[in-house]
């Protein structure tokens, strides 16, 4: 790579906030946003998997720490908005990839399905982007990036309160974009298709529904958390500061149907 490009997406002295990151695209984006220079925090609930993860990112040489958190209790977020500074300085980067995924169909759900889907899915990075965002303001440079779904464009397989939790997160994008991003802190959404990762093993399990979402796509197959390395780097750095407030489809083109 040429020096240009490596300073293009560089993420060297940059401290980067990821939820979900022990698994699928949170995971993937923790490497790559690392391995890009970033010091990375990442948060979940288990412990094992957050050990496990912080092992590999060490293994290719990126600054790793994690904190073991239910995003769905507010004391929790409270807690991580406090330690992740604690460990390689203040949160430049915040990744809001952490989600449920409850499905049931709509007239099943109950208000407990409500409540956490979401606590977790909108509230969590709602309450992470109001702490970090104004501190990132202030020192003029920040990046925030959340997670959607298809389900945050259009509706199908019971997307009840999932569905509306992550078309909330692109409302949520927008509305952080008009509050920052003239003092240098942008916030996008990136819209993953059908991406074959332990949130969505249930939808695995059913007998041809993984051939028939490869096949609506365009490019013939499933996504893989591989498949967002490069649109993390770019959103997570300088290369994208004229980018904001967009909901940008990750999806082998899905969604163009």
């Amino acid at each position: 790579m040429s020096s240009y490009a490596a300073e293009l997406f560089s993420l060297r002295g940059r401290t980067a906030l990821i939820t979900g990151g022990s698994s699928g695209i949170g995971q993937a984006m923790a490497e790559a946003i690392g391995r890009a220079g970033a010091s990375v925090v990442i948060v979940a609930r288990r412990p094992a998997e957050l050990a496990a993860t912080v092992r590999t990112l060490e293994e290719h040489g990126v600054n790793a720490a994690a904190i073991s958190a239910d995003l769905g209790d507010r004391a929790a977020v409270a807690r991580v908005c406090a330690e992740a500074p604690e460990f390689f300085g203040d949160i430049d980067i915040l990744v809001n990839d952490a989600a449920n995924n409850i499905r049931t169909p709509m007239g099943d759900l109950t208000v407990d399905d409500y409540d956490q889907t979401i606590a977790v899915n909108l509230t969590a990075p709602y309450l992470l982007g109001q702490h970090f965002a104004p501190r990132m303001a202030a020192r003029g440079w920040g990046r925030i990036i959340n997670i959607g779904s298809q389900q945050s464009i259009s509706a199908f397989g019971d997307s009840g309160a999932y569905g509306a939790s992550k078309a909330a997160i692109c409302g949520l994008t927008r509305s952080q974009a008009e509050a920052w991003s003239a003092r240098g802190v942008t916030s996008n959404t990136i819209i993953p298709g059908f991406v074959l990762t332990p949130l969505t093993e249930p939808a695995q399990a059913v007998p041809g529904r993984v051939e028939a979402l490869a096949a609506r796509t365009m490019t013939g197959r499933n996504g893989l958390p591989a498949d967002f390395a490069g649109v993390a780097v770019f959103l997570a750095g300088d290369a994208s500061a004229y980018v904001t407030g967009q909901a940008i489809c990750v999806d082998g083109g899905f969604s163009v149907h």
